[in-house]
């Protein structure tokens, strides 16, 4: 018989020569805890991932160059874009972390899970 809890976990990746996307995946996964048998999609997960050598990360096509992140601060003409290729070489670790964000579930559960995220270069 399976129990209630969720025990903790933490797992460390080595991002060197991996492909962003493929490894935002794989982190996804493992911080939601879809790869235990005891998988609940409303329950809080508290697995940890750890993931260094962001720097060597790799990313496939014309995408370094193309790729633009945008925000917009709500005011007219607030509108800012940031190429991919400008934001991995100031921070590699907001680019991994922003891909995963978005393979996580829009929902209340994500900030939480976020938060479980361990990035270092």
């Amino acid at each position: 018989m399976l129990s209630s809890k969720c025990y903790a976990m933490e797992h460390r990746i080595d991002a060197a020569n991996q492909i962003l996307g493929r490894l935002a995946t794989r982190v996804a996964v493992l911080l939601r805890g879809k790869d235990r048998p005891d998988f609940d999609p409303a329950r809080f997960s508290d697995n940890k991932v750890a993931v260094h050598n962001t720097d060597k990360m790799r990313v496939t096509g014309k995408k370094m160059p193309q790729k633009k992140y945008r925000r917009h601060s709500g005011y007219p003409g607030g509108l800012k874009e940031e190429a991919l290729e400008r934001l991995f070489a100031r921070d590699s670790r907001e680019v991994l972390r922003r891909a995963v964000l978005g393979m996580l579930p829009k929902n209340r559960l994500r900030s939480r899970w976020i938060k479980n995220l361990i990035l270092r270069k």
